[in-house]
């Protein structure tokens, strides 16, 4: 198995028509690479849906009020449908709620306020809140803290800021607790300026927004009872429509709302869009997997089909070998091991290219700062392939044998300098902490075990090409072997 002539020999066979032995390669190349590539882009649509999500919830619904469609209880349609302080306390003699946030903005929805310090000033977005909020979108803190309940039952002036508030009111890095802000004429006290957890469209929300509590907003702006949605998450093992059924439930019932009106109340279920998620992700996890690995059958099956034309080809020489005293198991292991090694090296290669185009990806949208995997695996196979190739020129040069000994310097020098390069991009892609791209597909990522799995599968499926020619090869008549033509 391991005799270092038998390898040679197969080596030689495999250059004996580069033509043909690369055309087949390419066959299984190409199927290695689309499966590598799927599957890698696969996760990246899924850690940037992730990403996109983080700091939120997933058992989370919101709640809010819209116009009635229907007529009910001797009110006509199209009466607007507004929260109130009493849906509060109904809220929360449901079971199933875990945590309950009544919010409210300041101006209505999607309108910012005047926010000032001294001289600089901005509008931003002012929430009313409620502690329980930090339960359900999940902040990080850079200094102090957020809305607790003393604020609450004391209705205090504090504040809350986003870091894009702090940047632009104090300027970047500078600590603002125990300082006040004026908004819309009213002073409050700043006592923490938060972090988010969330990227795109709703991180950059979080960081434009000041949190208030709820009851000093009502009394310093004289919101009256009103309540803008309410935001809530579900008890472990509660199902999510179940809930949003009670919730909806028992609104209607508040407001008079007809129970047949699903217009009114609006509603967004994190439940369902999570369990879409899953299974979209699912479906392109195994449509990758078919795909991939239906490229990959295809160029496995050439390498088998060649492999039958290589046998038709050297009949005379399996007669001669056969004549000799070949045993026609160390034929098939013959033909078996061309098989292998041809589907393993274009397999192996298929790999490298894709693990490079990963890598790139990698740095253009992993946006997290930091060394991806796949950049960790790129550099150090580039610096050690080319360090293998100088070791190669050397001992070529001992021995005498100068063939290629420069191509393979340069080449060497070439790959030691581009690993280098790929780390050094990668660092400097890790120092720009707090500066991530904003997209919407996350880092590409195939795991170590996946790849094995692959390459697993890739050898067994050239053994499996191997066989039918190699029974073929086996089962050839010395005699008529040497007759043939």
């Amino acid at each position: 198995m391991f005799d270092l002539d038998n390898w040679r020999e197969v080596w030689a066979t495999l250059r004996a028509n580069r033509m043909r032995t690369f055309l087949t390669a390419f066959g299984v190349f190409w199927g290695i690479l689309m499966l590598m590539l799927m599957l890698g882009f696969g996760s990246s649509i899924q850690s940037g849906s992730k990403r996109q999500m983080k700091g939120m919830a997933t058992n989370l619904l919101f709640c809010w009020g819209q116009s009635t469609t229907e007529a009910f209880d001797g009110l006509p349609p199209g009466r607007a449908v507004q929260f109130d302080t009493d849906d509060i306390q109904i809220l929360r003699k449901l079971p199933a709620i875990e945590y309950l946030a009544p919010r409210l903005q300041l101006g209505g929805w999607m309108n910012n306020f005047l926010v000032s310090y001294e001289s600089k000033n901005g509008t931003f977005t002012v929430m009313a809140d409620y502690p329980e909020l930090k339960h359900i979108i999940a902040f990080e803190y850079e200094v102090g803290r957020f809305i607790n309940e003393r604020d609450i039952t004391e209705a205090r002036k504090v504040a809350v800021l986003g870091p894009a508030v702090r940047d632009q009111l104090f300027g970047v890095g500078v600590d603002p607790v125990g300082k006040y802000v004026k908004i819309s004429g009213v002073y409050f006290e700043v006592v923490g300026v938060t972090k988010t957890l969330r990227s795109g469209q709703m991180g950059d929300r979080d960081a434009n927004t000041l949190w208030v509590p709820f009851t000093t907003l009502k009394t310093s702006f004289n919101m009256g009872d009103r309540v803008g949605f309410f935001a809530l998450t579900a008890k472990p093992g509660t199902d999510g429509p179940e809930l949003e059924r009670q919730v909806r439930e028992a609104l209607s019932r508040h407001h008079h709302v007809s129970p047949t009106d699903q217009l009114a109340i609006g509603s967004f279920n994190m439940f369902v869009m999570f369990g879409k998620f899953e299974t979209f992700f699912s479906v392109l996890w195994w449509v990758s997997w078919i795909v991939g690995g239906a490229t990959l059958a295809a160029g496995v099956i050439g390498v088998s089909n060649i492999m039958l034309i290589t046998v038709k080809e050297r009949t005379k020489e399996i007669g001669v070998r056969k004549a000799l005293g070949a045993t026609p198991m160390s034929i098939v292991a013959m033909i078996m091991k061309e098989s292998i090694v041809l589907t393993a090296l274009a397999g192996i290669i298929g790999v490298t290219v894709g693990v490079g185009f990963l890598s790139i990806a990698d740095m253009v949208l992993g946006g997290e700062g930091g060394v991806g995997m796949t950049t960790g695996i790129l550099a150090p196979a580039l610096i050690l392939g080319g360090l293998f190739l100088i070791g190669r020129a050397v001992v070529r040069l001992i021995m005498w044998n100068k063939k290629s000994v420069m191509r393979s310097t340069l080449i060497g020098i070439f790959m030691i300098f581009a690993g280098a390069i790929v780390f050094g991009i990668a660092a400097g892609t890790g120092a720009m902490q707090g500066h991530p791209l904003d997209s919407p597909m996350g880092p590409p990522e195939v795991g170590l075990s996946t790849v094995m799995i692959a390459m697993t599968v890739l050898v067994v499926a050239g053994a499996f090409g191997g066989i039918m020619p190699a029974a073929h090869a086996a089962s050839i008549r010395p005699i008529e072997a040497l007759r043939a033509e």
